[in-house]
């Protein structure tokens, strides 16, 4: 006899047999991964979490359910939600603003409330540093006085470089991730991400994002996305990962093939935010003049590169020194630079053909160059003219050859039908900033792997407000994940957005609470938003202090005026999991007999 419902069993044998269903199919995970993975040192392929971050989010969660107590919110053990604050990117605006965004989290006891922590470009930058002190989310007043710290001598940030230069795999990347360390987060970070593997859960878990470079620009969907945790690294999409620990050694077949030492943090920091590696990115730069109608070609972004890295190279070393006459040679070399890029303006504009144009390039290019040689070796002699030598001597070589975030790839001859051919034909792979896809690091964390309940999303990203939520729904939608429905109502308040905004999910869909950093709460109209973003630009010199502060205090305003929006979503996100848990349990139909 067919019957609905419960029929006569009651819910706690129900919630028993939910939970034996639930342990058979993890032990059937369990299975299927020891059978498609011979040994811990080769590629694994599912997905589902690996056990190291099923034990660290189970051992989260008991963190989660004192702090919602504390909160007033009620909550069983069964129903702990999945929080993630995942910050964007946004140079060292972004890597402040996130300092900025959890010290006033800690503050008003919602911290605690957090099981992931996800970012991308500069926001990984200060994720790096607070991570380095295991107990960080309890001591976040050394976090913000690290961004205010006495710095890292250029002479220690040389000796690392030059260390990297002997490996195999040495890129613009390394030299990116050194200055990024050394003169805007002010520390040397030689710890190794897997080190955080064996943590207690003190902290939400971390995931960091990257982009593979090739595949960013041509490739399939599946392939544009990296995350990287204190456990694995991997493609997102294809569900592709290996120890975090072997990022970097060489595989083939699927299989360890030579073991190479991990990458520490500093490295690792460069691959997270060099948007610098996009050079699609260079045409926002362009001057009207390398821009002219008709001679829209490759040359142009091509001089504009060299330009752009050598300024900006300039800058971040300057941040390493604090002798005056150092200093002063520095200002003269900026000088050097702009003086001789703008006189190449005429020359330019009477070039006539795309050969002429490129053949330009290349000789305006190399001037550049051979004028920081020359400033070079016109330095009193001494330990910074050494310095800036042995800088020089390894930046010049890779800027001509624009080559960044290479590492091998563990993808390479790996025999799957889901690999694009893209992956298993080349030996090397390039990582870079993922916010050149997405300035916020949505992949990871939508669909059933992590099964997230609500994303508090604080926005510090140049560009148009909301675009990162666009294109976050676009890519949700293209590999077939949901996402929150947004009004296009609230998009024509980009230009002056409010201070938060809630994309409320449907039944058991994430929502997330979306917080951009420049407001009508702290901007009196559009123009002035438009002016502190150019203030606070992306591509600057390392910030002064008042700087560092401003954007301090307007992370955590947004954070203290919006707590009251922010305790009822986590409430809602309590009972969205409960909702989760009981259609889980809540049976179509069974037979009796």
């Amino acid at each position: 006899m067919m019957q609905t419902g419960y029929t006569g069993f009651s819910v706690s044998v129900w919630l028993h047999l939910w939970l034996l269903i639930s342990f058979a199919l993890a032990k059937a995970e369990q299975n299927m991964e020891g059978n498609t993975t011979t040994s811990q040192k080769s590629v694994r392929h599912s997905q589902f979490l690996c056990s190291g971050e099923q034990e660290y989010v189970h051992k989260r969660k008991q963190v989660i359910l004192e702090s919602l107590s504390s909160l007033g919110i009620n909550c069983s053990e069964d129903s702990v939600p999945h929080i993630t604050l995942l910050a964007s990117g946004g140079g060292q605006r972004a890597a402040v603003g996130l300092v900025g965004s959890l010290y006033q989290m800690a503050k008003e006891d919602m911290l605690d409330t957090v099981l992931y922590l996800g970012g991308v470009s500069g926001s990984t930058w200060s994720m790096a540093t607070i991570y380095s002190d295991p107990q960080w989310s309890t001591n976040m007043d050394a976090a913000v006085s690290q961004l205010s710290g006495p710095g890292v001598e250029l002479k220690e940030a040389l000796a690392w470089l030059g260390e990297r230069a002997k490996e195999e795999h040495f890129s613009l990347t390394d030299i990116w991730g050194v200055l990024t360390s050394a003169g805007i987060m002010k520390q040397m970070d030689l710890r190794c991400l897997s080190d955080e593997a064996s943590r207690n859960a003190t902290n939400p878990y971390p995931i960091y994002s990257a982009t593979e470079m090739n595949c960013l620009s041509n490739g399939p969907i599946e392939g544009k996305w990296f995350e990287v945790s204190p456990h694995e690294a991997g493609f997102t999409e294809l569900g592709l990962f290996i120890e975090t620990s072997l990022l970097g050694s060489k595989f083939q077949r699927g299989e360890l093939l030579e073991q190479k030492p991990e990458m520490d943090m500093v490295k690792l920091q460069g691959i997270l935010g060099c948007a610098l590696a996009d050079e699609d990115a260079i045409k926002d730069y362009l001057p009207p003049w390398l821009n002219v109608p008709g001679q829209v070609d490759g040359s142009a972004e091509e001089y504009m590169r060299v330009y752009n890295a050598l300024v900006t190279l300039v800058a971040m070393t300057r941040s390493t020194i604090q002798d005056p006459t150092a200093l002063s040679d520095l200002d003269k070399l900026q000088k050097i630079l702009e003086e001789t890029f703008n006189d190449s303006k005429s020359t330019w504009l009477e070039s006539k053909s795309s050969e002429e144009r490129k053949n330009l390039a290349q000789q305006l290019s190399l001037k550049l160059l051979n004028e920081v040689e020359t400033w070079s070796q016109s330095l009193e002699e001494g330990a910074f003219k050494t310095h800036v030598s042995l800088l020089t001597s390894q930046v010049i070589p890779k800027i001509m050859k624009w080559e960044w975030g290479t590492t091998a790839n563990f993808l390479y001859q790996y025999q799957d039908s889901t690999v694009p051919p893209c992956f298993s034909t080349k030996e090397r792979i390039h990582l870079v900033d993922a916010g050149l896809l997405i300035n916020v690091g949505y992949p990871p964390f939508l669909g059933d792997k992590r099964d997230i309940d609500l994303i508090i999303a604080p926005e510090y990203s140049a560009g148009n407000i909301f675009e990162t939520l666009i294109f976050a729904r676009d890519y949700a939608a293209e590999v077939n994940k949901s996402f929150p429905e947004i009004d296009d109502k609230v998009l024509e308040e980009r230009e002056w957005p409010k201070d938060c905004y809630v994309f409320e999910g449907k039944e058991t869909e994430l929502s997330i609470v979306y917080m951009p950093l420049f407001n009508r709460n702290n901007c009196k109209d559009a123009e002035e938003v438009k002016a502190r973003m150019e203030e606070f630009s992306t591509f600057q010199r390392p910030f002064s202090q008042d700087k560092i502060e401003f954007v301090l205090e307007t992370a955590k305003t947004n954070m203290e005026n919006n707590k009251d929006i922010l305790l009822r979503e986590i409430n809602k996100a309590v009972l969205r999991r409960q909702n989760k848990r009981k259609s889980l349990l809540q049976p179509t139909s069974c037979t009796l007999l």
